[in-house]
């Protein structure tokens, strides 16, 4: 029954939205820095700040861990909390120094359960972060749970108000084959539908989900 209806819901949203193409990087590492900057802001202002690292000559591992913290703080503004995502994203940069050699390559050998626990001993790299690195730049199998896939399963009664991260990821590891390709649009669609339609104060009318209505939550 659940293996259908998140089955259903994928293909109602590929249908409405078309594929997403998601994530928006042209590397591993501006993923990377993608991820980690993208905590609590809009991608457009991820955006403008990847654009200024680009122009500024220092989205490579080896600037990124020669420029100072302040430096780089000044060239992520855009993207807010400047100041504790720049120490955030020098602590990932000194970690895959310190261990990989400022390869990426290195990092991603390990396999999911490896490489989460290791991204998750970094200071400022929480699960969503962690599973958005793995998922989008590892191109390993992993689901991604956001505010908006949160906000679309509580409100479609798939989960209740106290789902946390972890048993939100196993509906979908339980229920899904593991499959990078689908895990990446899937979570990429909720994404679309959410900024779209399911927000805090909800716009049901016209959402392509709205005919699944909402039920009493399974977990």
């Amino acid at each position: 029954m659940l293996q259908h209806k998140l089955t259903q819901m994928y293909q109602i949203l590929f249908e409405h939205f078309g594929h997403r193409r998601w994530w928006p990087g042209n590397s591993p590492l501006e993923v990377c820095v993608g991820a980690i900057l993208t905590q609590n802001t809009s991608w457009k202002n991820v955006e403008k700040a990847i654009t200024n690292l680009k122009n500024a000559g220092n989205l490579k591992v080896s600037l990124l861990h020669k420029i100072s913290t302040d430096e780089l703080a000044t060239l992520i503004k855009p993207a807010g909390y400047y100041n504790i995502k720049a120490k955030r994203l020098k602590n990932f940069i000194t970690h895959l120094v310190k261990r990989h050699q400022g390869s990426l390559d290195s990092m991603f050998q390990a396999d999911v359960d490896e490489l989460r626990t290791e991204l998750l001993s970094i200071n400022g790299v929480g699960k969503e972060t962690a599973d958005c690195i793995i998922l989008y730049a590892a191109n390993k199998p992993i689901f991604v749970i956001d505010a908006y896939t949160k906000r679309v399963l509580e409100r479609h009664g798939i989960v209740g108000q106290d789902a946390d991260y972890d048993s939100m990821q196993m509906i979908f590891h339980r229920n899904l084959k593991e499959d990078v390709a689908l895990f990446n649009d899937f979570h990429a669609q909720f994404v679309a539908v959410g900024s779209r339609h399911c927000r805090r104060n909800p716009k049901c009318a016209g959402c392509p989900l709205e005919r699944l209505g909402g039920r009493g939550s399974v977990i």
